[in-house]
């Protein structure tokens, strides 16, 4: 297995590459990082709701939506990326995604430890450090490719990110930006200082090899692999993908207010992220089901067909957990952290 070593990379290629890599059905590792700032939104976020989209317009900050689950989080230079690729079919490979996590992530958490950060593995994909988050992880499928993201974080900028997510006022906001200084950490704060890339780089590799066997260290990338990247730019880098997500979910000029018809919006943070649940209730029958939050999904392609799942069915917990429950069941769904009791919990919540 190769791994590409590219340090500083344009922000499109740090996101557009393991995709690309996964397209084509290849096992890599990438290690890299962007060379300017952007903001990146998990595959099932909504980003007009989780990103200040005129913030980063006015700021020249780019946006893209990723094929992984998980949170938005503002990316720069200050954090060096693993990408993993590996063949879903792979002998001795877990599929179990806790298990994946937790036996893949052990080589992150060792090189961290090697230089001086006390690291631990925190369920369901967090790597902390004196009860502080020191890289933050995710997972997925794509054409039959496994993929791990991560990152060692070695310095983080908290205004940009708290600048960058959308809040309803600027006391939320640093409340926000208070939060993250007290649960997220980097390895500058941990240890007063940041290795070389190419140091973390060393380290983490020789550290994969007895899962993975030896990796062949390159430092640039061949015209197919570009090319498919480039492929994909064209179409994650646009409007229509970022906003691929918010247009499953129910506009105000599509749903007509009358007596017995109502519009459902709650959330509920799970141990596997937040959920965000949006549905029409006409008739005590639910409509237009849209779910959205920084979980993961796998397969992530069946989440639309899910929400198709609870169109039609009675609008009560009851009827959405055994509809949820058949659908796990049937289509073979895992949500790390999340259990189908939580999307109806998110949908009718329990009333204190």
């Amino acid at each position: 297995m190769k791994c590409y070593f590219l340090d500083k990379v344009s922000w499109q290629h740090s996101q557009a590459l393991y995709h690309a890599a996964a397209y084509l059905g290849r096992e890599a590792l990438f290690i890299l990082r962007p060379s300017t700032p952007y903001v990146c939104i998990g595959n099932h976020q909504d980003a007009d709701q989780e990103i200040d989209l005129a913030f980063a317009a006015a700021n020249n900050i780019p946006v893209i939506r990723r094929e992984v689950g998980g949170g938005a989080v503002y990316l720069d230079g200050e954090q060096l990326f693993y990408q993993l690729i590996l063949k879903a079919d792979r002998p001795g490979l877990v599929m179990d995604k806790g298990e994946f996590y937790r036996q893949y992530l052990q080589p992150v958490i060792d090189t961290y430890r090697a230089f001086g950060v006390n690291a631990e593995f925190k369920p369901v994909n967090d790597i902390i450090a004196n009860g502080r988050k020191v890289s933050g992880n995710g997972a997925a499928e794509i054409e039959g490719m496994l993929i791990l993201v991560g990152n060692f974080i070695m310095d983080f900028n908290y205004e940009m990110m708290s600048k960058s997510l959308r809040v309803p006022d600027e006391k939320f906001r640093d409340k926000v930006y208070k939060t993250l200084q007290e649960n997220l950490s980097t390895m500058k704060r941990e240890t007063g200082s940041v290795p070389s890339t190419e140091a973390l780089m060393l380290d983490l590799v020789q550290r994969y090899e007895p899962l993975l066997g030896k990796m062949e260290i390159v430092r640039e990338v061949d015209e197919e692999l570009l090319k498919k990247a480039d492929e994909m730019l064209a179409l994650m880098y646009t409007p229509e993908w970022l906003h691929a997500n918010d247009s499953r979910r129910p506009r105000a000029e599509q749903v007509k207010i009358r007596e017995g018809v109502y519009v459902i919006q709650n959330m509920l943070k799970t141990p596997g992220g937040l959920l965000r649940v949006t549905a029409v209730k006409e008739n005590e029958v639910l409509q237009d089901v849209h779910i959205s939050g920084d979980f993961f999904f796998y397969p992530a392609n069946l989440l639309p067909e899910l929400e198709n799942a609870l169109n039609g069915i009675p609008a009560d917990s009851e009827s959405v957990q055994a509809a949820v429950e058949k659908f796990y069941a049937t289509r073979q769904i895992e949500t790390p952290g999340v259990q189908p009791a939580d999307i109806a919990r998110a949908m009718f919540p329990v009333a204190a």
